[in-house]
């Protein structure tokens, strides 16, 4: 679980002096258009739409930029570009499992980046299930624990929406829920008063193994460098690194 709080935090703060900030609203922008046009332009009705405006409003993208998307993908523009969801399992240093969503309209060049971006950084390219099942489908919504009420109270809010479960992630709480209490238990806590810092449906891994030192930075190389393709949206691991080894990387 704390893979998954740790690294997106470094990755937000990141971001905010990110020279590739036009590629990551891109990104964003292709997983609101393929959303609306599975789901439906109704975040209200569809919770991946929810989840993927969510993340683009986190990373500032311009709301008219998000409405154009919807738009998009509901049909409203013939000439919207078709993408197809692709995912990709394998393996980092350390034996760490990978989970990659893609979406991309080019089918073969996405599977040759992802390789190459496999073997570049040390990775190995599995074969289809070779790590999906690792993983299950949750919503998570992210705390600050300065500025939350107490464990109790907090758990009792977030229990009474509708969440799973509640985790210590060092210097913050994840609310894990099912995806179909998602929204109900974001807004809940908002109307509660209590500062979400981020709010997503995403892939938990169901253990976590440890790493650290340079273990660790050959892990992070080679998620990093998956997540700086074109068309990889989500890079989803298992590994587990002490928060301020993460910071120093």
């Amino acid at each position: 679980m704390s893979g998954h709080s740790k690294w997106a935090t470094i990755k937000r703060k990141k971001a905010a002096n990110d020279a590739r900030r036009s590629n990551q609203y891109a990104k964003l922008l292709r997983a609101v258009e393929v959303a609306a046009k599975e789901g439906g332009g109704d975040p209200a009705a569809n919770m991946t739409l929810a989840s993927a405006i969510e993340k683009a409003k986190a990373s500032s993208v311009p709301n008219e930029n998000i409405d154009r998307a919807i738009k998009r993908g509901s049909g409203a523009d013939a000439d919207a570009t078709k993408y197809e969801e692709i995912t990709y399992e394998g393996y980092a240093p350390g034996g760490i499992a990978l989970f990659v969503e893609a979406l991309t309209d080019n089918r073969n060049r996405t599977a040759q980046d992802v390789r190459h971006a496999f073997t570049r950084n040390g990775g190995n390219l599995g074969e289809t299930g070779s790590t999906a099942w690792m993983f299950t489908r949750k919503g998570v919504i992210e705390v600050d624990k300065a500025a939350a009420p107490d464990e109790e109270r907090l758990l009792e809010r977030a229990l009474e929406a509708g969440a799973d479960d509640i985790r210590d992630a060092e210097s913050s709480w994840e609310i894990v829920t099912d995806p179909s209490a998602f929204a109900a238990v974001r807004d809940a806590l908002r109307q509660g008063g209590i500062d979400v810092i981020s709010a997503e449906l995403t892939m938990l891994p169901q253990s976590m193994i440890p790493v650290d030192g340079g273990e660790a930075r050959r892990v992070l190389q080679l998620i990093e460098g998956l997540e700086d393709l074109e068309d990889v949206q989500n890079v989803y691991a298992n590994f587990d690194i002490p928060e301020e080894v993460m910071a120093s990387l």
